[in-house]
C-alpha cells in the first residue's frame, strides 16, 4: 500500500449506500469506494418497527445494520459501509419524497417547526456488524408560504426528491432554516467523524 493514501486496506471499502452525498463525502477524503447498493427491503423493515413503536433513532440504526450485513455477505473479506437517517417532527417520521407534489406537502408541514435528523452507519466484516454509531442534528425551518415552496421546488427539483424531508441543505435547501445545531456531516446523511474512528479501529486507516 502506497504512503501516500491512508486507506491501509488493499481493496476500496464498499459503500453499502446509492447515496451520491455519502459517496463523494468519502471520496473527498480519500477514502477508495466501490458502490453497491444493497437489496434490503427498507419499507418492510420500517413498516414492522412502527408496529412496535420503535423511534426514528433506532429506525435508522437497524436499516442501517441491515443493509451492511446484506452486502457483506457478498463481500467477506472487505469492509462493508452502510447508513441511513431518518426525520423525525414532533414524533411523526418523514421519509424520502416520491414527486413534487409530496414534496411540497412535507415542506408545508416541517415549515416554521423544529425537527430531528438521525444518521446511523454500520460498519460490517465477513457478514458480521463489527462497529455502529448514530448521530442526531437539530434543525428548525422559517416559516414560509406555498408560493415560496412552489418557487424553490421549481429550482431545486428533481435532486431534493433524493432528500428525506425534501431538502438538500448543502445546497438549496440552506433557504429554509434558520437554525441548525448539530454536526454537518450527520446532517448530509453520514457521522463522518465516528466512522473514520471505527475505520481505524479495524485497521483500515492509518492511525
Amino acid at each position: 500500500m502506497s504512503d501516500r493514501t491512508l486507506w491501509l486496506q488493499r481493496e476500496p471499502l464498499v459503500l453499502a449506500s446509492g447515496s451520491v452525498t455519502r459517496r463523494d463525502m468519502l471520496a473527498a477524503i480519500g477514502i477508495p469506494v466501490d458502490v453497491v447498493k444493497p437489496g434490503v427491503d427498507e419499507r418492510a423493515i420500517e413498516a414492522s418497527l412502527e408496529e412496535q413503536d420503535v423511534s426514528a433513532k433506532q429506525v435508522a440504526k437497524t436499516l442501517a445494520n441491515a443493509k451492511a450485513r446484506a452486502v457483506s455477505v457478498l463481500y467477506p473479506a472487505r469492509f462493508v459501509l452502510a447508513a441511513d437517517q431518518t426525520l423525525d417532527c414532533e414524533g411523526r417520521r418523514f421519509h424520502k419524497p416520491t414527486d413534487p407534489a409530496q414534496a411540497a406537502d412535507q415542506l408545508m408541514q416541517l415549515a416554521g417547526r423544529s425537527h430531528w435528523l438521525h444518521a446511523a452507519f454500520a460498519l460490517a466484516h465477513q457478514g458480521e456488524v463489527v462497529a455502529e454509531g448514530v448521530g442526531s442534528s437539530s434543525l428548525a425551518m422559517r416559516a414560509f408560504d406555498r408560493g415560496f415552496v412552489t418557487r424553490y421546488l421549481a429550482v431545486a427539483s428533481p435532486g431534493v426528491l433524493a432528500s428525506v424531508g425534501s431538502y438538500q441543505i448543502e445546497g438549496l435547501g440552506a433557504h429554509l432554516f434558520e437554525r441548525i445545531e448539530g454536526d454537518h456531516f450527520t446532517i448530509l446523511g453520514l457521522p463522518l467523524l465516528p466512522v473514520l474512528a471505527a475505520l481505524r479501529a479495524q485497521g483500515c486507516l492509518a492511525a
